[in-house]
């Protein structure tokens, strides 16, 4: 492992790296972007997806890495897209998903994000997991964040979507966040105790 606290994100979405940013930084871990191949299994637990990809990344880069992945689940679509939200997000988009909710009264939904964290020095993956639950929105609003943000409200949010508030605003309780701050807990605590 480093002896100073950086984390290693791998990832292509600029997004989702400004997000861990910082929420990282709050903890005094500086977080570094690797854009790398990764293969990317298809399961329905988010949690074996993202230890399957950190596995690999650390094969190929030879690094201390986290990885994030992140699914809605919607409870009137059975939890649909979930653990497949990235293929659904890339095939129907945010008006796919719009159109599946019409006319259902029931939104309820949540996001549910995990962080991996792996190096050589361990045999598994570490696994930080976050959750905020909310409720898909009748249209698309906003224009910040990626994905599926402009549909989702989460329920502290005074009725804003993700898509409507600032990286500071959805990291005050969103699921990455969540997250990512149980990862730096444990990171910095881990530094702690090893130098």
């Amino acid at each position: 492992m480093l002896k100073g606290r950086v984390a290693f994100l791998v990832s292509k979405n600029v997004h989702k790296f400004d997000e861990a940013r910082q929420v990282l930084a709050e903890y005094g871990v500086a977080t570094a972007m690797i854009k790398i191949e990764t293969t990317e299994i298809q399961d329905d637990k988010i949690e074996n997806i993202v230890k399957a990809k950190a596995i690999d990344a650390v094969k190929k880069c030879d690094l201390p890495i986290i990885v994030e992945d992140a699914g809605l689940f919607i409870e009137a679509l059975s939890g649909f897209p979930g653990s497949y939200s990235s293929h659904a997000y890339q095939t129907i988009g945010v008006a796919g998903i719009l159109k599946l909710m019409e006319n259902v009264k029931k939104r309820d939904a949540y996001f549910h994000s995990v962080v991996a964290f792996y190096d050589s020095e361990i045999e598994t993956p570490n696994c930080f997991h976050g959750r905020v639950e909310g409720k898909i929105s009748v249209e698309e609003r906003g224009s910040f964040g990626f994905g599926f943000d402009p549909v989702f409200e989460p329920l502290n949010g005074h009725g804003k979507t993700f898509a409507e508030m600032t990286v500071q605003e959805k990291n005050r309780f969103s699921h990455r966040a969540q997250a990512l701050r149980k990862f730096a807990e444990w990171y910095v605590s881990l530094r702690q105790r090893r130098f």
